[in-house]
Order: structure tokens, then sequence, then C-alpha cells
């Protein structure tokens, strides 16, 4: 029979999520991947195991999370009764619904009928009578926001959520929900978003702004961009990785050149900073403590504790902002004026008078663009 560990607290910080009284651990384990029914059970209940004994007490999940729909909440609901049931009141387990679920017109989007019927739904394929956090899992443009907001009060006040999420949200249409939650007394704590070096799109469509100045929390999904930002893909592509065993969210074609030109440069810049280019990624996200957790997946308990090891420098310099920046904008690899067939050395970022990143670009080939002109097509190597 399991036993958790008795120092599984002594291991990671945890960080209250905006200025509600929840604190989360600042890192929390998905199961976005690797817990559906084509993953093995002893595995995820060792991923599951590993991450509680040191200190990931938040567990994510959503409705649709697989393959095939509901299965992760199926598994996990197994490994909660199996192992983790003594330990209910010390988890924190949270779902989502928005994307598609069952046929039909109500298996989908913002509806009340629909967010009120899956988190029913996934409270019996986990055996729950309760989740920690239930979030709407993306925008309805067609849906009021009252009625979706109204389905998530609903949610909390039946008991069946301790507290309300989004996922998915721009800054404006969280505003305007936030104030919708307030005037119902939702305690809403939490945004979930997409946020790595590679994706930037809450700094640009004013998420983060907002949920920092709304003292609201923020978890960020794919911190490692799906396993770019780790050494997997420093050279090429191995053959069971994710993009060749499960190619749903992560394509060949991503892969590029000038993308391993990218994921090249950063993995040296983490190297100055003795870490790896994972646990580089995942403390960038940290850095300017506005992100309130960063949600890793993991198919090996190693990578767990691999991910934890990020905490232990999380301080950038400026001038390390600077350069993965740089190395991590395309603009940077291609935005440089070049004479067909010659060689040339572009400096991607300076850490400090001794050490510099150079891309060697060797033979340059001229390519045309029509929303940015003339660009380098790149084939070289690193040099510092």
């Amino acid at each position: 029979m399991y036993a958790a560990s008795p120092a599984r607290y002594s291991t990671l910080p945890y960080h209250r999520c905006g200025k509600s009284g929840l604190m989360l651990p600042a890192v929390s384990l998905g199961l976005w991947h690797n817990f559906g029914d084509t993953a093995n059970f002893e595995n995820m209940r060792l991923l599951c195991r590993t991450a509680f004994d040191n200190g990931i007490t938040h567990f994510d999940l959503a409705n649709n999370y697989g393959p095939e729909p509901g299965s992760a909440e199926k598994n996990f609901g197994r490994i909660l009764k199996e192992d983790l049931a003594p330990y209910r009141d010390e988890l924190l387990i949270s779902t989502k619904a928005g994307y598609t679920m069952w046929e039909g017109p109500y298996g989908d989007w913002g509806s009340r009928k629909y967010l009120l019927a899956s988190l029913d739904q996934s409270l019996k394929r986990m055996g729950l009578e309760y989740v920690d956090i239930f979030y709407h899992h993306r925008m309805d443009p067609n849906t009021p926001l009252e009625e979706t907001m109204g389905a998530l009060a609903q949610a909390v006040r039946s008991g069946k959520a301790l507290y309300a999420g989004l996922s998915n949200y721009n800054g404006e249409t969280l505003e305007k929900a936030c104030a919708i939650l307030d005037e119902l007394h939702v305690p809403f704590v939490i945004n979930q978003n997409r946020y790595s070096i590679f994706d930037r799109t809450i700094e640009q469509n004013g998420l983060k702004e907002t949920a920092v100045r709304l003292n609201k929390g923020i978890i960020a999904f794919s911190p490692l961009a799906q396993g770019l930002l780790t050494n997997r893909y420093l050279n090429g592509i191995p053959e069971d990785s994710r993009i060749r065993t499960d190619g749903r969210f992560l394509k060949e074609s991503v892969i590029t050149e000038e993308k391993l030109a990218q994921i090249r440069t950063l993995n040296e810049i983490a190297a100055a900073r003795s870490q790896t280019l994972a646990e580089m990624a995942l403390a960038w996200i940290l850095r300017d403590g506005k992100v309130t957790s960063v949600l890793i997946g993991a198919s090996k308990p190693q990578q767990i504790l691999d991910n934890i090891t990020a905490l232990n420098n999380t301080t950038f310099t400026a001038d390390e902002l600077e350069a993965i920046d740089k190395a991590s904008d395309m603009k940077a690899y291609t935005g440089i004026s070049a004479d067909k067939g010659q060689d040339y050395d572009v400096v991607l970022g300076v850490i400090n008078e001794d050490v510099y990143y150079m891309l060697h670009i060797t033979k340059a080939t001229v390519a045309t663009d029509a929303t940015v002109g003339t660009t380098i097509e790149i084939t070289g190597q690193y040099k510092h």
C-alpha cells in the first residue's frame, strides 16, 4: 500500500494564487498526455506518486483528456482510489469543460447545460464529490458570457467546485468575465494559458497584464512547447518522441532548420547558466513572480524530478533575458540582409563581455516572404 513521503513538503515552494487563500506548488502535474487508455497504467501510478512525494499537490485534468476523451479522468480516479484517497485534503484537483466532449449540440463550448453536465460526468469518472478548481476551457463567441459565468457560479454554489478558473481567455474577455464573477460573488482565482519562451501570446493579448492587475493567478501549460524546449530535438527527431508516437498536437513540420537553430542557441544559453534547456525554460516562466505555477507533463518519473530542479535558479540577468528574446525570435535569424552564397557571423546574444552566442551562417540562401521581405534560410553551426 502506498505511503507518501514524509518529506514531501520540503522540496517545492508554494505560491499564493493571486490574492486568494489558495496556494499552488510552483510546479504542477498536467494529465493532458500519458494518462489515456493507450498509456501504461503502472507508469501513470508512478508519475502521480513521484509528483506527490516531491510536493506536487496539484493535478490538472480536463473532461476530454485521453485518448479516449474521459479516460485520463477515469485512470486518475483509479489512482485516487487505490493510492491517494487518504491524502484527498492535501490534493488540489482541477478539471475543465469547453472543448468537444460528446456528439450533438450540448457537448461543446460554453452553455450552462454543457458545463454543468460535464462537471457531473467528471466527478463520476474520478469518484469525487468535488473538484478544487473547475475551469471553462475556452472562450465561446456565441454563448453570452453571463450564461457561462453563471454556470461556473452554480458549480461553486452546489459544492461541486471550490474555486472557478478560466482557460485560454484573452485579457479583454478575462476582464469582462471577472466583473461578472465578482458580481456573483464567485471565488474566481486562476487563469490557465499556454506560455513558453516560444509562445508569448499572453504577453501580447493582455492576459498576463490583466491577470496581475486583477490579482488573479496564472498557471502556464506547455511551458516546454511540447518538448521542443528540451534536449529531445537538438539532433533531429528521435524515434520515441511525441511526434513519432502521438502526432495529434506536435507535428513533424514544426521541426524546421530554423526551429532547430533556435533550440540549439537556447540550449547554449542554458548551459552557460549551468541548466538544461528544459530547466531554463521552466525557470524563465517563473522569472518575474507573475506566474503562480508551471504545468508540466511527463512520460517518465525522472522527468518530474528533473523539472523540479529548475527552481534552483529562476533569476535571470538583463543580458540573459535579451539573449533569450533574440534567440527565440525568428527575426533574429532571418531579418539580416545578405548576399546569396556568402558566409556570415551573426551575434544572437551577449551574456557578458567574455561569453556571447554567435550563429555562423554558411553559404546563405535568400528566400522571399511577402510579410517580412528578404530573409535568410539558415544552415550553419554555433560557436561562442
